[in-house]
């Protein structure tokens, strides 16, 4: 292994962890002002929208957060300039009616100058995100700083959901007493999302989540974030993560199954069998993800393609560190039809849609499965047989 190799993954790991922190903070700065936030936010429209919802929006702490990951990660790693890509477009329209492209510039002063002009002159907000987005924030983890991996920051690519769940961040609402250990709704489902991909081959390998609002502070007006971290290649899995519990799920009579609530009623309906008619429900596919990682649940399920690269590649790497996974579910299903048992058809991350448009260039068309053991892949795909 190349020393300097090594040593780049290690410090990639290092860079990611503090932009995400910094991404948390600018999250948690654009939601303590009401009339500063109602100000920052923007309907999606034409390519760029989800066609799950019926309005889909991006915020300034959307666009901000990508591209200040952008700028500080091809900042130290030049290589990368070209293979960071993200769910927002940078184009943003201030109040009157000026397009603005939002970009993190080197001095801080030019930073401040462009947010002004998409603030409507609004010096003290724009001065405000510029010290959280130019802040040197330095992250200390014993177990990344000492990583040894055998690839470079040239052999892969980045994908960045700069706030997944945005709807939830928007309403700003808070579950008071979570069930069952993770949240419905609310603040807690909005992850910065940051995840790694071999260019090669498309396998996620790094994965690093930030939850900005993961428990009020002790004031009980603010709120403090965590952050989680995996890597997956070769033969090194670390995660920051640990299972909760030894999973043997071919023991268990019943999954604990996850769902998106807008999950069709066909699905709904097989998978009440193997759940044992407990099925559960969160916001946001990241942190359905997170709650499989967390062993919250043995398994997410979304049947329709409307998830994104973005949106499940860095909690994919946290599961593949931890000996899961998370797999094309029509693929699975075509699999079983053909008799190939244990098939597990997971997500690559490098090839678009070619024949697609827009955002949908990306999507994970086929639905998808997140599992910690893939021997429940089977269980889903002969419940859902037939079904879908």
């Amino acid at each position: 292994m190349c020393g300097s190799q090594a040593s780049g993954m290690a410090e990639l790991l290092r860079l990611l962890l503090n932009v995400a922190e910094k991404a948390a903070n600018v999250a948690r700065v654009c939601r303590q002002e009401a009339s500063l936030f109602e100000l920052l936010v923007q309907e999606k429209t034409g390519a760029d929208k989800n066609k799950k919802f019926v309005q889909d929006f991006k915020t300034l702490a959307d666009v901000l957060i990508q591209e200040m990951i952008r700028h500080d990660v091809c900042a130290q790693f030049p290589e990368l300039t070209g293979f960071i890509q993200g769910e927002e477009s940078n184009k943003f329209e201030n109040g009157l009616g000026e397009s603005v492209i939002v970009t993190v510039c080197a001095q801080e002063e030019d930073t401040t100058a462009l947010l002004a002009k998409v603030l409507d002159g609004n010096q003290n907000a724009a001065s405000l995100l510029t010290k959280v987005i130019h802040q040197d924030l330095q992250i200390r983890d014993e177990a990344a700083e000492s990583l040894q991996l055998s690839i470079s920051p040239a052999d892969v690519g980045i994908w960045i959901d700069p706030i997944d769940a945005t709807s939830q961040y928007i309403e700003g609402k808070e579950e008071e007493e979570p069930e069952e250990g993770f949240c419905r709704f609310g603040l807690p489902c909005a992850l910065v999302l940051i995840g790694v991909y071999l260019r090669s081959t498309g396998q996620p390998v790094m994965g690093v989540i930030n939850q900005p609002f993961n428990r009020k502070d002790s004031t009980g007006k603010g709120w403090k974030g965590q952050h989680v971290w995996g890597v997956s290649y070769g033969d090194v899995n670390i995660c920051s993560v640990t299972k909760r519990r030894p999973f043997c799920p071919q023991k268990k009579d019943y999954l604990s199954v996850l769902l998106s609530s807008s999950e069709r009623p066909a699905v709904k309906n097989a998978l009440a069998v193997i759940s044992n008619g407990s099925l559960m429900y969160a916001s946001g596919a990241g942190y359905k993800i997170l709650c499989v990682v967390q062993g919250l649940v043995d398994v997410y399920v979304l049947s329709e393609g409307s998830t994104f690269k973005w949106d499940s590649c860095a909690p994919h790497a946290l599961l593949r560190a931890l000996g899961g996974g998370v797999s094309d579910l029509s693929e699975c299903l075509r699999a079983h039809v053909n008799a190939n048992k244990g098939h597990a058809a997971e997500l690559t991350y490098h090839q678009p849609h070619t024949e697609s448009q827009g955002v949908d260039r990306w999507a994970n068309q086929g639905g998808i499965i997140a599992y910690l053991d893939s021997s429940v892949i089977d269980k889903v795909v002969a419940a859902l047989a037939g079904k879908i």
